[in-house]
């Protein structure tokens, strides 16, 4: 993709809180459909006569849109304008949206959830690119605090939301709540958010697009589907990791190769932003990951209503929410790399508590762990996002958060598939380990022995047992792997060490 030849000059100063809380809106909106539509799956199942299989296509198809388009922002926002491919992605978010909303079968669910994906694909990374150059260095800070502060509290609010919209309307309402909020975006962006540089005719690198699109697409059909495909054994997800495999050496021969590649290779040139992309990807495989897993256990093994078990995570975007407002203000005046590296201990912390988990446990652990981490993640995203960007020119800033924004993505998705099969495995090994001991010669289990009924409730007991010590083997894997995440940080470099004068990015007049 031809890099941007020159930031543009957003909105006049008078306007910066208004285009803040536009494009907030906005971001908010699409992150939050990322996870708001996990807990009406079985509602939307019996609506649409659609397997338990099937359904969860009206998450990935959303996923793999975005994933697909998001590096396409930075061509299109130099080809079109920033302000034009915002109003265009906001209303056909927006009238996505309303169609997944009326959908009658699985068919058109999963298309509209693919538009939902396509059009919604870069409005976060735009809005963050129009934080750094309306915001001059010695403000962006605190901005970018409230912008990581919709990027981190929205997926936790999803679940929540979407339990509270199911039980008291429909599930089509998990759609239909973001029509008011598109309008009242569109309405922000076209008022408030101006653009004086008019687009420019830049070539776009189709093989590229192509082969990173069928990469994309490969990968996550493969991470989606190979754990109920028995991953190795399918020829299917063999298929899918060989094509996704192959696609990414020909784009990385592709990119090399040509003149004016779809992502600029100059952006593996800047160590901070390479490493800060590198450290969201480890983040991403991590965070996203629990999120995924502790509604299961809650609900499962502890028996916890849908909402409680969506209440339950509330304390973690408390700690994001306050860790956030302290980062904003520090940042600039200590170390960012300390921040990074506490916020990584406190992770440790949170998860080496959860390794210790139990089926006597009470809400206490759930909510000082969730709270821990919640900590962790204002002290590493934020400053993270920030040292990403400290270094980077410029005119490298569209393509650069939309693969920032991608990497954090793949993360995500990573994380959950591969921490999910993790605690498949451990279940069915725990399981075998414990019912070795089970036998008639076993006064304990004797009498559970005799009987249908009695073998079924203890077959049930010793799954759930083997259930929650997978759980807590998944969590303590977390903790060492958070461990090994530390000395990433020391490749980061200071802001200061490396931010040459024209690397300030032009602020807002």
């Amino acid at each position: 993709m031809t890099a941007i030849a020159a930031a543009p000059v957003v909105e006049p100063a008078p306007n910066r809180t208004m285009v803040l809380i536009s494009i907030m809106l906005a971001m908010i909106m699409t992150v939050l459909d990322q996870t708001i539509a996990n807990v009406a799956l079985p509602h939307m199942a019996g609506s649409v006569s659609a397997s338990g299989d099937q359904i969860t296509w009206v998450l990935t198809s959303y996923i793999i849109a975005a994933a697909i388009m998001t590096p396409t922002t930075g061509w299109l926002a130099g080809r079109f304008g920033r302000k034009q491919v915002f109003l265009v992605s906001i209303v056909g978010f927006t009238i996505a949206s309303a169609m997944c909303g009326a959908a009658q079968n699985l068919q058109e669910i999963v298309i509209f959830r693919i538009l939902q994906g396509a059009f919604g694909a870069s409005m976060a990374p735009l809005s963050q690119a129009v934080m750094l150059d309306a915001y001059p260095l010695e403000e962006r800070g605190p901005i970018m605090a409230i912008w990581s502060m919709g990027i981190m509290v929205a997926p936790i609010a999803g679940p929540v939301l979407g339990g509270w919209l199911t039980d008291n309307f429909s599930w089509r309402w998990v759609f239909y709540i973001n029509l008011p909020v598109g309008i009242l975006c569109f309405l922000g962006v076209s008022t408030f958010l101006h653009e004086r540089r008019h687009g420019e005719k830049l070539r776009f690198d189709a093989m590229g697009f192509a082969l990173l699109s069928l990469m994309l697409a490969s990968f996550q059909l493969f991470l989606d589907r190979g754990q109920n495909n028995d991953w190795f054994h399918s020829t299917e997800i063999m298929i899918e990791a060989a094509v996704a495999g192959l696609a990414l050496v020909l784009f990385a021969i592709h990119s090399a190769t040509t003149d004016k590649p779809f992502l600029p290779v100059e952006l593996l040139r800047d160590r901070n932003f390479v490493t800060a992309t590198g450290l969201g990807l480890a983040v991403g495989l991590l965070v996203f990951s629990v999120m995924a897993l502790l509604p299961g256990m809650t609900q499962t093994l502890l028996g916890y209503p849908v909402m409680t078990a969506g209440l339950i995570q509330a304390p973690r975007g408390v700690g994001s929410l306050v860790s956030m407002f302290f980062a904003g203000r520090l940042v600039g005046r200590v170390d960012t790399r300390f921040l990074i590296i506490t916020g990584l201990l406190l992770f440790a912390i949170s998860f080496f508590g959860m390794s210790h988990f139990s089926l006597q446990m009470g809400y206490f652990s759930m909510i000082w762990t969730g709270i821990v981490q919640g900590l962790g993640m204002g002290l590493i995203f934020l400053p993270m996002t920030t040292l990403a960007f400290a270094t980077l020119a410029p005119n490298l800033r569209g393509d650069g958060t939309g693969v920032f924004t991608l990497i954090r993505n793949l993360g995500n998705a990573a994380g959950i598939s591969i921490m999910q099969a993790v605690f498949v495995q451990n279940v069915s090994i725990v399981h075998a380990r414990l019912t070795e001991t089970l036998t008639p010669d076993n006064p304990i289990a004797a009498p559970m022995l005799n009987g249908q009924a009695n073998m079924e409730a203890l077959n049930g007991e010793v799954t759930r047992q083997a259930s929650m010590v997978a759980y807590t083997d998944v969590f303590h894997a977390m903790f060492l792997a958070t461990l090994a995440a530390i000395p990433l940080v020391l490749l980061l470099r200071k802001p200061a060490d490396q931010i040459p004068a024209s690397a300030e990015p032009m602020a807002a007049d």
